[in-house]
């Protein structure tokens, strides 16, 4: 017997009128520009529309995690806030059926000049909640958020992150059926990150619903079966997280088109294109922390060029090395004559989340004839497991051994 459906759209759109004055919360200097426009004659503002969303159509059954993908500007928030009501669709139906708890933007719910524990209640109370309801709720939320000495200071004087601890315990211990989780985890440190994340698949595992955005695509593979790609403001695709993860992934990366270089004849040797390839030679821009791809060059050698050899070396965005291989690590050179060559070297799955830049240099032992810095950059996406201070991961050999069977009775 299937499930009852619990949040539902059905050709959802939000259009913004960019350009246009709407009266409400405009100050008294705006209103007074206006006027004098008015009386003056000026040519009104170019109004423009903008469609954050467009057709949106899908639906979630009781106790399941869908999670939401999409790039910057892709919707993701703006749906999810079509569904908390915080905003209303200009075209098409969205219902959702029970309370909804949401952890959207940093602070969203809170005010400023009430204390955590009133603004605790607060919660409870849009939420349809009574006082006694919450009271019995209250040590759990202020054990999980880790903020009991300061439950009593307004949230004014929070941090960011204890804006997120508070506000992602209210919303996942309070009585709401649906659980909104927009991409703000990142602002937390990787052990409340576990613990959100552990939550939500508490909650899931009791029954209610939770809606998912993150750009922690382990995460999400972990946590929701099913997901849905934005792009555009359009469900670009709806389906089995790994199946949807891997083409949104392929789609990032075909955006990129690596680095061509013009080839001078003049020159002995010269590199004319480097890029970050997958398995399938597909060029790639993003990767998990679970793919390996090929770091590959393009070299034309005009002359013959004895011991000539490549090296890659891989660095993060603030310029800490990585990794440093060269061509000659495997034995003499195979790029020495004339010709043109495709130079790989394997980059096996080790780096961990995070932005990195890619560099080439070539030249002999004698002499460098080309050093490109920084020349293709990447990202990494994925879960850091906790351990965000190494900068890479090996799957190492462990051994272990019992030595108690070895004690010699005395």
């Amino acid at each position: 017997m299937s499930s009852e459906v619990v949040i539902e759209l059905e050709h959802v759109g939000k259009c913004y009128r960019l350009g246009e004055h709407h009266g409400a919360g405009t100050d008294l200097r705006e209103t007074i520009a206006r006027t004098t426009g008015r009386l003056r004659r000026l040519p009104r503002e170019e109004v423009r529309e903008l469609w954050s969303l467009r057709n949106v159509s899908f639906a979630v059954e009781e106790g399941n995690a869908l999670g939401i993908i999409g790039s910057n500007g892709a919707g993701k928030s703006t749906l999810l806030k079509v569904i908390n009501s915080i905003t209303t669709p200009t075209e098409g139906t969205c219902r959702t059926r029970g309370r909804v708890g949401s952890l959207l933007e940093v602070g969203t719910g809170f005010h400023g000049e009430l204390t955590g524990l009133e603004n605790t209640f607060l919660n409870g109370a849009i939420l349809g909640m009574t006082r006694h309801e919450v009271r019995s709720r209250l040590d759990e939320i202020i054990e999980f958020s880790g903020l009991e000495r300061f439950m009593d200071t307004p949230v004014k004087r929070y941090s960011s992150g204890m804006y997120l601890r508070l506000g992602f315990a209210i919303a996942a211990h309070m009585e709401a059926e649906i659980l909104l989780v927009d991409e703000v985890l990142a602002v937390g440190d990787a052990d409340f990150q576990r613990r959100c994340l552990g939550k939500m698949n508490e909650v899931e595992q009791n029954g209610r619903t939770v809606l998912f955005v993150s750009h922690n695509l382990d995460a999400m593979a972990r946590l929701c079966p099913t997901t849905m790609w934005l792009e555009k403001g359009r469900v670009r695709s709806i389906g089995p997280t790994e199946g949807v993860i891997d083409a949104y992934m392929r789609s990032a990366g075909s955006t990129s088109t690596g680095v061509l270089l013009d080839a001078d004849p003049t020159r002995s040797a010269q590199v004319v294109g480097v890029s970050l390839v997958d398995d399938g030679g597909t060029v790639q821009s993003i990767l998990s922390t679970r793919d390996a791809a090929w770091l590959t060059v393009e070299v034309v050698t005009n002359h013959p060029v004895p011991g000539l050899d490549i090296s890659f070396q891989v660095a993060t965005r603030s310029g800490t090395g990585i990794l440093d291989e060269l061509l000659s690590d495997l034995g003499p050179s195979s790029i020495s004559s004339a010709g043109r060559y495709i130079v790989g070297c394997r980059l096996p799955p080790v780096l961990t989340p995070g932005e990195y830049v890619i560099s080439v240099w070539m030249g002999t032992a004698y002499e460098q004839l080309e050093q490109l810095d920084d020349v293709v950059g990447f990202t990494v996406e994925g879960d850091d497991l906790g351990r965000a201070r190494r900068l890479i991961k090996l799957t190492t050999e462990w051994r272990t051994a019992r030595v108690d069977d070895h004690l010699v009775d005395g």
